[in-house]
């Protein structure tokens, strides 16, 4: 730093000295500055005034509270990265965790689209069904917690690094899982790994930019969730549905659309990775831990990075000293470490990383930040729960409302009796009660919905039939054959019934279990969300984070209520983009506070607690919704309407946060 400094000063001399070669010369007034004739102070001059104001105010504020000297940090921080600017290094870092952010969107859509035909492929049952999209917001929740704590004392970049090649493993490995439970333990851990993203991703850009960028471009970075729910939509879509690009190794080891779909959900996280290793690590972390020199150099590159991308490489990083917090602590423990085996260094280390964790995590409840923290705590879960609560409920909703349609369609035959006839045509959405059927074949056809109650099938002959969702209930089967036939009978009686080759695992017919709406309805809720994105990042810093929060959350308490209305399939999905455009703001607005709240040593840390906070609470909600489909619908917009009028009002209690530096 000394030498840089003192290339500064040369730099600087060499400047004056051209500046005196051209006294006089008409280029010299046409490079001042334009504002200068009209009275307008140059922006350099606003910045000085305001260091100097926020300087004063500070300097007040220690003097009233008695606070120690470390707090400079915050202010000589500030100033730094107003002089590093924002250019270039901070959007290629814009892109490479929105990337990373883009993942975690994708992740949380890739389960419920693989779903419908993983069940059929695995054979899932409801239960166990159930348990794998609860397992996978558990491991996110863990995660969360896990690496947020972590991040604080490991780094951000290094466990994003972490965070992201565990998904990535465990997502390509959930790829070739052959049975249910290897498939549960693998998406668990991708789930554990991708959950630790959002609350690094978060602190780990706001450390990089200065207090007039903060909230507008944390704002922006949250658009990459949606791009993540677009991309995933998109995808399925394209893919799942076409049967013929799977690939088969064997009768007994098939790689379905679904299976490619997960592989093509890994290109974010695969990105983000390899951008993450030509990233630099947070300089304030460095900082916070006393890492002066690897601080100075980050804070270094990000000057010269961005000055030299504006045209402007002759400006000169000046900084030579950054104060930095003591940490003798950190430096006990590394006494101790370079002490005994390897193994008991190892030993030394982690024991006391964990007990670092857990102070930092019991720190929450410090009486500074016990009561804000409270209040942020119950936003964000009244806020998730409503949200996912009706993520849930819509399209479930719509699933529903399509299958009454279905039922109205039903085709009932009551006591009908076919004798020495051959099935050739599929049978499709139909009820058979008391039937006889006697000498009849049922060859390489498709049967669908059809249930055969109280029925006689006798001297029959079924061959390469598919069937779903059909059953023989209650029926009578007499000297009949089945040839690689699926069949599901309920409480049937078998008289000399044969069955030869018969199918082996689960029929997946791709065409019957992929229902192109779905993805239709996922793609355009996240879709609906880009306008309130846009407002957000564009009135974050001007209205303020409280004033979009509880806006939001209020406004979006009021859509709840014209669900009331959604009486047809195209009305739940008006409501739901609705509900999703006007929601988004607060979403974002909650991101940004939370940053902005905590002190950098336990801003990671919060965060993680928060967001697990907020995936306990989409579990609540996501199982408390779908026990009322078809049941009512007052229930639930009765449910959501309450927590976000509540999360929304007592937003309002939160402090505002658009004027205070990082602490």
């Amino acid at each position: 730093p000394a030498d840089n400094h003192s290339r500064g000063q040369e730099g600087g001399g060499d400047e004056d000295a051209r500046s005196d070669a051209t006294e006089g010369h008409d280029e010299d007034a046409e490079a001042m500055y334009e504002g200068e004739y009209q009275g307008i102070p140059h922006p350099d001059e606003i910045k000085a005034a305001q260091r100097a104001a926020r300087a004063e105010a500070r300097k007040k504020a220690r003097l009233a509270a008695a606070m120690p000297d470390e707090e400079d940090l915050a202010e000589q921080y500030e100033n730094i990265m107003e002089d590093c600017g924002h250019g270039r290094f901070q959007w290629t870092l814009f892109i490479v965790l929105g990337m990373a952010l883009m993942a975690d969107g994708v992740d949380g859509f890739v389960v419920g689209f693989v779903l419908p035909s993983a069940e059929k492929d695995m054979c899932i049952s409801n239960a166990n069904k159930g348990m794998l999209g609860l397992l996978v917001y558990v491991s996110m929740m863990v995660g969360a917690f896990v690496w947020g704590s972590l991040a604080d004392k490991m780094g951000r970049r290094k466990c994003l690094i972490y965070c992201l090649a565990i998904d990535c493993v465990f997502s390509f490995l959930s790829c070739f899982a052959q049975g249910y439970g290897f498939f549960l333990f693998f998406r668990f851990c991708s789930g554990f790994g991708i959950g630790g993203t959002v609350p690094i991703v978060y602190t780990y850009f706001a450390e990089f930019l200065q207090m007039d960028k903060r909230g507008e471009h944390l704002s922006w970075l949250c658009m990459f969730w949606m791009f993540g729910g677009l991309y995933a939509s998109f995808t399925a879509w394209g893919i799942i549905p076409h049967y013929g690009w799977g690939i088969s190794l064997g009768t007994q080891y098939q790689i379905h659309t679904w299976r490619v779909f997960i592989l093509v959900c890994m290109f974010p996280a695969i990105i983000a990775l390899v951008g993450l290793v030509f990233m630099p690590e947070s300089p304030r972390f460095f900082l916070e831990n006393g890492r002066h020199d690897e601080a100075w150099m980050i804070l270094r590159q990000v000057h010269d990075t961005n000055w030299k991308a504006k045209g402007e490489p002759e400006r000169v990083f000046t900084v030579s000293n950054i104060t930095t917090p003591k940490t003798q602590e950190d430096e006990f423990i590394e006494i101790q470490s370079d002490t005994g085996t390897s193994f008991q260094r190892w030993t030394v280390r982690h024991t006391n990383l964990l007990k670092q964790v857990m102070q930092n995590v019991m720190s929450l409840a410090a009486p500074d930040l016990r009561l804000q923290g409270l209040f942020l705590a119950i936003v964000w879960f009244t806020m998730a729960f409503s949200y996912h609560g009706l993520s849930v409920w819509f399209p479930d909703m719509i699933k529903y409302m399509q299958y009454e349609e279905y039922e109205s369609k039903v085709k009932l035959f009551h006591r009908e009796r076919v004798e020495r006839f051959h099935f050739n045509f599929s049978l499709v959405n139909q009820i058979h009660k008391e039937g006889e059927y006697v000498h009849d074949k049922f060859m390489d056809i498709e049967i669908k919905s059809v249930k055969f109650e109280d029925s006689l099938f006798e001297n029959c002959y079924f061959e390469d039939v598919r069937s779903t969702n059909t059953y023989f209930e209650n029926c009578t089967i007499k000297n009949t054959v089945f040839y690689n036939t699926d069949s599901k009978f309920i409480d049937c009686r078998m008289e000399n019934a044969t069955f030869l080759h018969p199918k082996k695992g689960c029929h997946l017919n791709f065409q019957e279990e992929n229902d192109i709406v779905i993805y239709m309805v996922s793609f355009l809720g996240s879709l609906a969300t880009l306008p309130g994105n846009i407002l957000s990042a564009l009135f974050m810093d001007k209205i303020g984070r409280i004033k979009i929060i509880g806006g939001s959350m209020l406004i979006s308490a009021v859509c709840t209520f014209l669900l009331l209305l959604s009486f047809s399939q195209g009305a739940v999905i008006l409501f739901q983009c609705l509900f999703y455009a006007t929601s988004v703001a607060a979403w974002n607005g909650l991101e940004v506070i939370t940053v902005e709240i905590y002190p950098s040593a336990k801003r990671c840390t919060a965060f993680g607690v928060l967001n697990g906070t907020c995936k306990l609470a989409a579990i609540i909600g996501s199982v408390i919704f779908a026990k009322f489909i078809g049941i009512t619908k007052i229930i639930p917009i009765f449910l959501a309407f309450a927590a976000l009028a509540c999360g929304g009002l007592l937003a309002t209690k939160l402090p505002d946060t658009r004027e205070k530096i990082l602490e």
